[in-house]
């Protein structure tokens, strides 16, 4: 997720755990270090932009690394807050705040490697947008109401439990949230998969995430052999037939690619969703996870066209640059219901 909603998972975590035993303002300072810490490992350079990808969400958000991690951390904070008859609860607290985030991480589409050192697999759910703000704002606003009323003397205990309670409560509906969200993700799935049947198309490997900032839009990529077919489903369309667009994925592409690095990394990191392409002289390697067609956040050219092809020593990140205004539009009608063509067909009018 965004760093935004790990900062304020962190703080709300913190701030429930702690309760009354310290100020709010403390907890909630530090629930939102810890829990932005595990996302500090972008600053980190692999040697490529594949390795950059892929070693993304990895040790620094494995659970048992952040356990071990939230040992000294408990001691630092309780060595600078001088509350050390308190380290069990701040011990709790900073640990919750530090394995919610790639919990969190887990829900979206993009890969948490939550497992290491005993796997490297890269977890996914992708039920969530990586920036949604339902699920953020409860979190904000429950923390923020709390943090508003930090002052209130201790005599007050009634008064000042109600308002920590904001902060239970913006935890409880963020989290209810995350439940809808895969509710709803596999009731699209099913949905899918009798459109896909109706059409004859086999689907032995569904993803189904939804499209920026709502839970309302879906997007289906199918991978059928050397096709991928895309569609999108609205909770407000008004019929269960969803119209897929095929596309090749041109794996005769990588045969002279099997054993390169960067290929074999993102057909791992991706779960098989993925496609080559040929541009110019290039070979890109493109996960279809995010993104829409034509356009992915993560592409990379691999390789040359030449005789025979060559692999470039350095991948290079393909770069592009949306139409925001536009995207946004598309986005906003087709979430409504309304049949339209893909986003890329739209904005060409």
């Amino acid at each position: 997720m965004d760093s935004i909603s790990q900062i304020a998972l962190g703080a709300a975590v913190s701030v429930a755990v702690m309760g009354r035993n310290s100020t709010v303002a403390r907890a909630a300072l530090w629930g939102a270090v810890a829990g932005t810490l595990p996302d500090l490992d972008v600053i980190i350079r692999h040697g490529n932009p594949i390795h950059n990808m892929v070693l993304h969400r990895s040790v620094t958000h494995s659970l048992f690394w952040l356990t071990l991690f939230s040992i000294p951390l408990c001691a630092l904070v309780c060595k600078i807050q001088g509350e050390w008859a308190l380290w069990r609860r701040w011990w709790l607290a900073l640990w919750l705040a530090l394995a919610t985030h790639p919990l969190l991480d887990l829900m979206t589409v993009y890969g948490t490697q939550l497992a290491l050192p005993f796997t490297n697999h890269p977890y996914v759910v992708g039920s969530i947008f990586i920036v949604d703000p339902l699920y953020t704002l409860p979190l904000l606003i429950g923390t923020g109401w709390a943090l508003r009323k930090r002052k209130i003397n201790d005599s007050a205990v009634a008064a000042k439990t109600h308002f920590l309670n904001s902060n239970t409560l913006g935890l409880v509906l963020s989290t209810a949230y995350l439940a809808w969200g895969f509710a709803v993700q596999q009731h699209v799935k099913h949905i899918a998969t009798e459109s896909l049947a109706s059409q004859g198309i086999s689907a032995p490997m569904m993803l189904v995430t939804p499209s920026p900032f709502n839970s309302i839009l879906w997007r289906i990529v199918v991978i059928v052999g050397d096709e991928y077919h895309e569609g999108f489903y609205s909770l407000l369309d008004p019929s269960r037939d969803i119209q897929f667009a095929r596309f090749a994925r041109n794996l005769a592409l990588e045969t002279d690619l099997q054993t390169n690095d960067g290929v074999s990394r993102i057909r791992a990191f991706s779960h098989g969703f993925y496609a080559m392409q040929e541009r110019g002289a290039q070979i890109i390697i493109k996960d279809l996870r995010m993104g829409q067609e034509p356009n992915y956040t993560f592409s990379f050219a691999v390789a040359e066209r030449k005789s025979p092809v060559v692999a470039l020593a350095v991948p290079e990140k393909m770069q592009f640059t949306p139409n925001i205004q536009c995207g946004s539009k598309w986005l906003w009608r087709r979430l409504q219901g309304e049949a339209l063509p893909t986003a890329s067909k739209f904005c060409e009018n």
